[in-house]
């Protein structure tokens, strides 16, 4: 079990660290996106941003991860961050596209209020349109990682250890089969039931969260 504990610590770890890396450069394509649609001299970033997002999107994520490991940041010892990278980077693309959907899903009157008494975009954006919009993508960004958390299991394609240890709970439960004889039933049962437990525990969160906006709703 010490395997299985290990890996399960360093999954838990991966996925928070990417999932940070992926609100924040989520949010900023988002924002980056969003701009351009009324300044001009952000077409070129928003490109750029359409560009990112497309090409992330369009491709399959182990592809991403051999990429990233293998040929860009390919520096010994570097699997474990470079694999983390990755993830935070395709992630950041689905999240750009859940906050965009949320900040055009408000009605646009709100933002025409907010100018028409003199406020600023950027504080219109912050004040008014933000707090609205975060109720509309949260559960969009629980789906996103829980499919990270659950992305995170191929990790062991490309070798990535900790020491001499297998890096996440996945490669870990592969680790005892072999030495258990290719009995894999038992630990990846083991590791299933690690899986499912974190998935239930994220989809609980998001269910009180909003719970708790809907209450505030009906104030």
């Amino acid at each position: 079990m010490g395997y299985i504990w290990q890996g399960f610590g360093n999954t838990l770890v991966m996925t928070l660290a990417a999932v940070a890396i992926g609100l924040v450069l989520g949010f900023v394509v988002a924002v980056v996106k969003i701009a351009a649609l009324n300044n001009k001299w952000m077409k070129i970033p928003a490109f750029v941003c359409n560009v990112y997002t497309t090409v992330i999107r369009g491709t399959p994520v182990a592809l991403q991860l051999f990429l990233m490991v293998f040929a860009i940041l390919a520096f010994p010892g570097f699997k474990a961050s470079a694999a983390i990278i990755t993830f935070g980077i395709n992630s950041g693309a689905y999240v750009s596209e859940n906050i965009r959907a949320g900040i055009l899903s408000v009605d646009k009157g709100q933002m025409e209020a907010g100018r028409s008494l003199g406020i600023p975009w950027t504080q219109t954006m912050v004040r008014i349109i933000f707090p609205q919009a975060i109720k509309n993508v949260i559960p969009a960004i629980g789906n996103e990682m829980i499919a990270l958390l659950k992305d995170t299991s191929i990790i062991g394609m490309v070798g990535a250890t900790v020491g001499t240890l297998t890096f996440d709970l996945n490669a870990a439960s592969g680790q005892i089969a072999l030495g258990l004889g290719g009995a894999y039933l038992a630990p990846s049962l083991i590791a299933g039931c690690f899986y499912l437990v974190v998935v239930y525990a994220i989809v609980l969160v998001i269910k009180i969260i909003e719970g708790r906006l809907r209450k505030s709703d009906r104030r």
